[in-house]
Parts: structure tokens; sequence; C-alpha cells
């Protein structure tokens, strides 16, 4: 049953109604923005608790290098779940790939930091690595309700994992002042969180069957990895500028970028907070030839995140220097000149990402790989001397460039395609 279907007729299963399109983005919403938000207070209490910037680079750090094998470890099995029409896999069986994909990823990680990262770091950048597996395990068990139009359960989900984190790391990070120790409790907070709320919402509707045969890891494996591979060169492409400036000005600068960037934050995240919801209607409009509905659902949501950007842009050019000076101090809001290229950067790249998840929507294995790949070349291309010349406005600077080369490719790449499926439908 398809996810529109699912809602439209009302289907009860298991005694659990489905919710309606706007209660289930208004449940996203929610818990995406208290997640959002308590993930950003993390940042701030790096800073507070801390004495000066030196732990905010080095939590920043270990962001930026799990950042370039997280894509490995979501392998885009999210967006392919919910946008699984045909039901082609079992929620155990893409747990089960989850975690072979969280092992490669780590194994990654560990040896990408032991190449280029100071020893010292390793400890911090593994557990924050091992704190996103876990919650990326979760996310099996919220594609299965998305898919079910329970978005409740997710948003709630979502609110008990932030606000945890945020006590967890308020408390223990307080007490010990060492990062190692409190990304640990965290770890155990998702592991508590997954237990006791996650597993037994998504057994209403599947039951949990942990395996996988070897034919179809390497089915699923092979037939993602164009995905995946382009995810890798997006996500790279945000965050080997922000390495180069690590090496190139010190933690001390990387921790300043990062902790302006904070609050930018919210217009990528509120931008796919308008369009995750709807990536399976997506997917049912393509496999049904609904041509007229596709293109409405992708008018409405452009003009959402348009909406999203402006109206973020406009609060944080306001509001942007006293926020950082209340929540960070230190003579933080004399970087307040970073804000403007960073709010253009995340709205692109906002976009760019959106493009993504709809091209995994419709099957558009090549467009999203040379849409992603086009990203990573313009980043590299000008980085350094962008970074050199402007310094830590440069990293705003190629990540504006490489969204807009990426975001252009796919756009392209989506209208061939949905152009093509229109020839195959007459």
């Amino acid at each position: 049953m398809r996810s529109a279907d699912f809602e439209k007729e009302g289907i009860v299963e298991n005694g659990v109604k489905p919710l309606s399109v706007k209660k289930n983005v208004a449940w996203n919403t929610v818990g995406s923005l208290t997640n959002l938000v308590t993930q950003w207070l993390i940042t701030v209490l790096v800073v507070r608790i801390a004495s000066g910037f030196d732990a905010a680079g080095l939590y920043s750090l270990a962001v930026s290098v799990y950042g370039i094998f997280a894509p490995i470890a979501q392998y885009r099995m999210y967006t392919y779940q919910i946008s699984d029409t045909d039901h082609e896999n079992t929620v155990g069986e893409y747990f089960t790939l989850r975690i072979i994909t969280d092992g490669i990823a780590l194994v990654g990680c560990f040896g990408y930091a032991l190449a280029t990262c100071p020893l010292a770091s390793l400890p911090t950048i593994m557990l924050y690595g091992l704190y996103k597996a876990l919650i990326l395990l979760l996310d099996v068990f919220h594609a299965c309700e998305q898919r079910h139009c329970r978005m409740d359960y997710i948003g709630i989900s979502l609110i008990l994992q932030g606000v945890l984190s945020l006590a967890v790391f308020s408390c223990v990070f307080a007490l010990s002042n060492s990062l190692e120790i409190t990304l640990s409790a965290m770890c155990l907070t998702i592991v508590a969180i997954g237990v006791f709320y996650d597993f037994g919402r998504s057994e209403k509707f599947e039951k949990l069957k942990i395996g996988i045969t070897l034919a179809k890891t390497r089915y699923l494996l092979l037939r993602c990895l164009p995905f995946v591979l382009g995810a890798l060169a997006c996500a790279a492409a945000a965050s080997i500028p922000r390495q180069f400036l690590f090496s190139e000005a010190g933690e001390a600068a990387l921790g300043i970028y990062s902790s302006v960037a904070a609050p930018v934050a919210v217009i990528q995240n509120g931008a796919s907070y308008i369009y995750y919801p709807l990536i399976g209607y997506f997917a049912d409009y393509f496999a049904a030839g609904d041509r007229r509905g596709l293109l409405k659902l992708f008018g409405r949501v452009t003009i959402g995140i348009a909406l999203v950007g402006v109206v973020c842009a406009v609060l944080l050019e306001l509001l942007g220097a006293p926020i950082l000076e209340l929540f960070f101090g230190n003579g933080i809001s004399q970087y307040a000149y970073l804000l403007t290229p960073m709010i253009v950067a995340a709205l692109v790249s906002a976009y760019l990402w959106f493009l993504n998840d709809l091209l995994i929507a419709v099957r558009d294995f090549r467009g999203n790989f040379l849409g992603n790949l086009s990203s990573l070349i313009a980043a590299l291309a000008v980085m350094v001397p962008f970074i050199r010349v402007w310094g830590m406005n440069g990293v705003s600077f190629t990540a504006i460039v490489a969204s807009a080369v990426g975001a252009l490719c796919m756009g392209v790449s989506f209208v061939l395609r949905l152009r093509g499926k229109t020839r195959s439908c007459d």
C-alpha cells in the first residue's frame, strides 16, 4: 500500500490510524526543530563550559570528519526506504543493512582521522561517530513509521533524543570536562531511547527480524551506490573546506566559524522539515505517472523553501549578533560579518539537498551522482584561493559556488527524468 493511498483510505492497521499530511508535517517539524535547537545548544555549551574555543574546535573537527563518512553510514537508505512503494524489503533487512553501513563508515572514519588529524583527537572523533551511528539505527524505525503516516512517533523520538542528549551533555561535560566521557554517556542515552521507545512503536507495523541475505545485501549496496557516492561527494564538498580552514588557521578559527554557523543551520534544517515528510508522495506520483501532481508538489516545496530562507535570513540579520553574544560571549559578536554569506550558503545548500532526495525518490541514479560530483569538483576548484583571500568567509563562498553548481546539474537531470517518464507512460 502506497503512503498516499494508505492515508486517503484511512486504513487502521494493528489499531493504529494514520495521521493527515498536515499533522505529520507538524509533528516532524516540532520534533526536528527541538532536536536541532538542542544540538545547537550543545555547541553553545562546549564554549560556555570549557574555556576558550579549543573544545569547540575539537568538537567541530569531529563533526566535520564524521560528516565525510556519514553518507556511507546513511547509504541514503532512509529516503530509499520511505520511497519503497512496492515494499521490496522488510524493516529487519533495512536495519541489518544499516548495521553493515554504520560499521563500514566507522572504519573509514578511523582510517581517515588517523591519517589526517592529531592523534589526541581520535577518541573524540570516533565516539562522535558512534553516537551518530546509533541515531541512524533509529532512523530505520522512523522510516517504517513514516511509510505508515505516523510521524508523531518520529517527532517524539527526536524530542527525546535532543532533550536527553542535551541534559546528559550538560551534566557530564560540566563534571568531567571531557568530550570522550560525555560522548560515551550520550551513546548510552540513544541506546536507551531505541530500546524503550522506538522499538515498540515500529513493531506495531512490522516485526523486526534481524538478517538479510548476501544476495540482497549486494543488490542494495550496488543499487544505491551511485546515491552514496554522490552524497559522499556532497558531504566532502561541505567538510573539506572546513578542514582546510582548520589546517590554515587553527582549531580556534574553526571553532569560531562553527559557533557562528550554528544558528544558520536552522535554514537548511527548516527546509528539510517542509519536504522530507513528502518524499514518499513524490515517489507515488512518479510511479503513477502523475506529472501534474508531482510538479504541483514540487512548486509548493520550492516556494516553501524560499519562504523559510527569507524569513530566517531576515531574523538572523536583525538578531544574529545579539544572539551570538548572548549564547557564546567571548566577544564573538565581532564575527557577525560571517552571517550574511553563511545564510546564502545555507539556503542554496538546502535546495541542493532537496533535489538530492527528489532524484532518489524518482530513482535517477546517474543524475544524483553527477550533480553531487560537480558540487565537489567546484568546491575543490575554489576552496584554496577563496579561503586564503577571504579567510573564514571563504568557506561560505566555497559552499555557495559548490551548491549552486550541484543544484543546477540536478535540476536539469530532474527535468530530463520527468520527460522520459512521461514518454514511457504515453
